[in-house]
């Protein structure tokens, strides 16, 4: 009975300083619970100096910056006449509004024409795409149109865009996208209306892409009425117009 009634022998009751000591000493020594993982994880990590940090994701942890657009800023100028040779059924102008008197909203303009460099001396290619009548401007004597084309240049690809047509003034389109060495091109162009809807001339300027092919580049003649390509460059001579030129 008096064996029975003894303490175990790894229980011991202490007091004094020297508890409080003892006691830090545990809880230093003592594994800490800390939360990881996702919500409702919990793992034990050692706690301690010699201990490595334990650095996990969860479902609230901030996401990593995504990483910066690496393709190219750089500004480049490029410099293309649109010009409609009667030759080629174009523009096809189509009534779809209930005004069939009048241009009105809704009407369609599908078109395509020949596409010359800016210094006129060099075949392109051609244009390809619709108009779409938003509004017209009486007292502009023109009209408003949202445009979505295409400008091909043979085995350099195509540049598309899309805005505002204005036949009356200046105006700028996006460039939306291309192909071949246009591929990943962003940027706007503007479109400057010489005479409707025989001439135009295009300003563009385009980012994401690498330097420009050689044969695209030059200095840019004037826009003015009386602008015409060189005789070379109308007959498409070998010299006179890019490799497979899109007709």
């Amino acid at each position: 009975m008096a064996a029975a009634l003894r303490s175990p022998a790894s229980v011991r009751v202490v007091s004094g300083p020297s508890a409080a000591s003892g006691l830090a000493k545990a809880r230093r020594q003592a594994p800490r619970v800390v939360a990881v993982g996702g919500a409702g994880a919990w793992q034990q990590q050692p706690r301690g100096r010699g201990a490595a940090a334990v650095v996990r994701a969860s479902l609230f942890s901030p996401k990593p910056a995504a990483a910066k657009d690496a393709r190219p800023t750089k500004v480049q100028e490029l410099y293309v006449y649109e010009i409609n040779e009667r030759d080629r059924e174009s523009p096809a102008y189509l009534r779809l509004s209930a005004k069939q008197t009048e241009n009105a909203l809704g009407d369609l303009v599908p078109f395509t024409n020949k596409v010359y460099n800016g210094s006129l001396d060099k075949r392109l290619g051609i244009t390809a795409g619709i108009c779409v009548l938003i509004q017209h401007v009486p007292d502009r004597n023109g009209d408003r149109y949202e445009a979505i084309h295409s400008f091909y240049f043979g085995d350099h690809g195509h540049i598309s865009v899309q805005g505002p047509y204005l036949t009356y003034e200046e105006s700028y389109l996006a460039v939306t996208g291309g192909s071949g060495v246009f591929e990943g091109v962003y940027g706007q162009v503007k479109l400057n209306q010489i005479v409707f809807p025989f001439k135009i001339f295009y300003t563009f300027y385009l980012k994401g892409i690498p330097d420009l092919p050689r044969d695209l580049l030059c200095t840019p003649v004037p826009p003015s009425p009386t602008v015409e390509p060189t005789p070379a460059a109308k007959a498409a001579e070998p010299h006179a117009s890019i490799s497979n030129y899109t007709n």
